[in-house]
């Protein structure tokens, strides 16, 4: 989001759709495209932080000129094409005068944007942080030369500073909210002030995707708090205000995630109740189904079957609108896992059918933002975990080792949660020497990943394999597991 007090080279005028940009998506959904630049960024060493909702913006034509990282890879993935082939307006076209400035005076890094990771400055030219994995970078990615339309309870609650540390460690990750700025009275809230709650959804989930739960979800609870604070003071445009009701519903959904993986149930419980209640009072059918998704996951996770059952037959009704088959695959596949908990294997079966039906169809633009995890290595490991509740372990080691090999590297948590799956599967499924190999796996990755679900697994399996220490590799896989440092 550009600056108001930023001069614009141009009057005002509503964005062009990017036909180009489209055309070269071809019949790749927006996230797994999104996927695709990720790939492309580590060919060549960037990293950028690109999703579906990124390449949605750019497709809408909200993006006129991508910032210098995304433009290396765009250039990389489409050779011999230029920005202009590529659908996008001149640099020299958007930008204002002041980012001009700021640019000639800042030093020349090879390798780096002269604007700190942002779009190009311009009068209604929204910017792409820079990723928060990034290690070059130690300044504020929310922050890009004092973007003032942000207001100080955003700047202060969304993941302020801590842009390098997020690369070695949740732990001083920057979500802390500044009391004084909290207590200060919120003037009415913006366009602004809504992307940048988007924006915190976007980095929470991202994280999540890299290092788990822990550590993470006291955090992020700040920005919530903020997010609820801006609904109370009103919105200036009912278009402003339905976009602050539903990106707080998303963020307290993504705190009730947060929550929920690292063991804390009834936190979120209440979490994913609220974004409920804010789906109802709007009338946001997509944010219901994502609540009601996530309700019936916990169900199930808590030992609530029947729950879990009705919570994903009620976000089926509320996605029906929607148009999204990925989506209602994903919520089939929910209420398969609680029917596997009631030890139904019909009821189970027949969803797993209807969940693999949909997910054959394809990606469509109706999928929402959050579903970019769902791939079809989600769709193996969520049935690897129905057939593990039904007590198949041969079926279920399949379906998990199938769900490790496919995942995206991105996904580092999930790659660490299938390995952890497909450990206990083998375990209790007779192959301990197996077992172990997946475990070890698992245990290379709780460097980078803090999930109190993934380390309550590993527990599980150790357990199971203790009457096989003697067993190849087993032995070597208990001793390190019962060297792992205690957690809180």
């Amino acid at each position: 989001m550009a600056s108001s007090t930023v001069t614009s080279a141009q009057p005002d005028r509503p964005p062009q759709p990017n036909l180009a940009f489209r055309q070269l998506r071809g019949r790749r959904s927006p996230a797994e495209f999104a996927a695709a630049v990720r790939r492309a960024a580590r060919e060549i060493g960037e990293r950028v932080s690109c999703d579906a909702r990124y390449v949605g913006r750019v497709e809408a034509g909200e993006i006129r000129c991508p910032n210098y990282a995304y433009e290396r890879v765009f250039l990389h993935m489409f050779p011999g094409r230029t920005l202009t082939d590529l659908g996008f307006a001149p640099r020299s076209s958007v930008r204002g005068r002041r980012a001009r400035a700021a640019e000639d005076a800042l030093p020349a890094h090879p390798g780096r944007s002269p604007l700190v990771g942002g779009e190009t400055y311009g009068t209604g030219e929204p910017y792409e942080t820079q990723d928060p994995h990034h290690p070059h970078d130690p300044q504020d990615p929310y922050d890009t030369h004092h973007n003032h339309e942000e207001s100080d309870v955003l700047r202060r609650a969304f993941m302020t500073g801590g842009a390098t540390v997020a690369a070695a460690s949740l732990g001083p990750l920057g979500l802390a909210l500044d009391a004084a700025a909290a207590q200060r009275p919120v003037r009415r809230a913006g366009a602004s002030d809504a992307g940048a709650l988007e924006e915190a959804v976007r980095r929470i989930r991202l994280l999540d995707d890299r290092h788990g739960a822990d550590g993470l979800y006291r955090r992020a609870a700040a920005p919530l708090r903020a997010a609820y604070a801006l609904l109370d003071a009103g919105a200036s445009r009912q278009a402003t205000a339905d976009r602050l009701y539903s990106g707080a519903g998303e963020l307290a959904i993504s705190v009730g995630w947060l929550a929920h993986d690292s063991g804390r149930f009834d936190d979120a419980r209440s979490h994913y109740a609220e974004a409920l209640a804010t789906a109802r009072m709007t009338g946001d059918p997509g944010l219901e189904a994502h609540a009601f998704c996530n309700t019936a996951f916990l169900a199930r996770d808590a030992g609530r079957p029947r729950e879990a059952v009705r919570a994903a037959q009620a976000a089926q009704r509320a996605a029906r609108p929607l148009g999204s088959p990925r989506l209602t695959s994903l919520l089939a596949l929910r209420e398969a896992g609680g029917w596997a908990g009631l030890a139904d294997r019909v009821g189970c079966e027949q969803a797993l059918t209807r969940a693999q039906t949909l997910f054959e169809r394809g990606p469509s633009d109706a999928d929402p933002e959050w579903m970019s995890f769902y791939g079809e290595a989600e769709l193996e490991a969520l049935e690897a975990q129905c057939w593990s509740t039904l007590g198949d372990w041969p079926r279920a080691a399949r379906h998990a080792r199938r769900a490790a090999e496919l995942q995206d590297p991105h996904f580092t948590r999930n790659i660490a949660l299938y390995s952890a799956e497909l450990a206990d599967d083998l375990a209790r499924g007779g192959r301990p020497d197996e077992a172990a190999t997946a475990g070890m796996r698992v245990l290379d990755l709780l460097d980078e990943v803090q999930s109190s679900r993934i380390r309550t697994m590993l527990a599980g399996t150790a357990r199971v394999l203790l009457p096989h220490r003697r067993a190849s590799g087993v032995s070597a896989f208990l001793e390190r597991h019962a060297s792992l440092p205690r957690t809180v």
